[in-house]
């Protein structure tokens, strides 16, 4: 370019300025697109992967609580059955009281049965929240999987964007498309 009005362009330099103005192929267009709507995609499954994994650790604490309380529950039981033993060596040391500690047996016996009818569920709950816990890690995987596709997806675009390779915007679609589909397994609980 000079300084009288004359103006000197490059091979592309005519591109640049059509691009610039609006005048490109679609193809920017389409691959912005294309980025804007999967990385919107990605942002919420994004953020379903890390609800998930917070209610993951969220079961595993409950089940831990459960695990807790059905551990106190069985040492009371250990407890209670260490006095029924006592009471029965006591019934066989001292005749005279036999029928007293023939009522703390049945007394402690029944006892027991509570105690554990309780340990027992309570081991129950903590087997469902860890469970729980297992599901909602398996969810977190998927929608983590999805959201590396799709961020994938994201390079690729820009890598297509630049190379102007049609091959590139084919793989580009197709990881869209895997990490739209892993997402959709991960909502279906697959």
């Amino acid at each position: 370019m000079s300084g009288h009005g004359f103006h000197v362009h490059g091979p592309h330099d005519h591109e640049l300025e059509h691009a610039a103005q609006g005048h490109g192929d679609g193809h920017t267009s389409s691959i912005a697109m294309f980025t804007a709507i999967i990385a919107t995609v990605g942002a919420l499954f994004g953020y379903m992967g890390g609800a998930t994994q917070a209610n993951a650790g969220l079961y595993k604490n409950n089940a831990a609580i459960k695990k807790t309380e059905a551990s106190n529950q069985w040492n009371y039981y250990q407890a209670k059955s260490s006095k029924q033993n006592l009471s029965e060596l006591a019934m066989e040391l001292t005749p005279a009281k036999r029928e007293f500690y023939q009522d703390e047996i049945k007394r402690y016996k029944g006892e027991k049965a509570e105690i554990k009818a309780a340990a027992e569920k309570l081991e129950a709950e903590s087997k469902h929240w860890d469970e729980q816990s297992d599901e909602q890690m398996h969810q977190h995987h998927r929608w983590a999987q999805a959201t590396t596709v799709l961020q994938v997806a994201i390079a690729m675009a820009a890598i297509a964007l630049l190379t102007r390779k049609k091959w590139l915007e084919y793989v580009m679609y197709g990881a869209g498309a895997v990490g739209v589909v892993i997402g959709g397994l991960a909502a279906f609980h697959i």
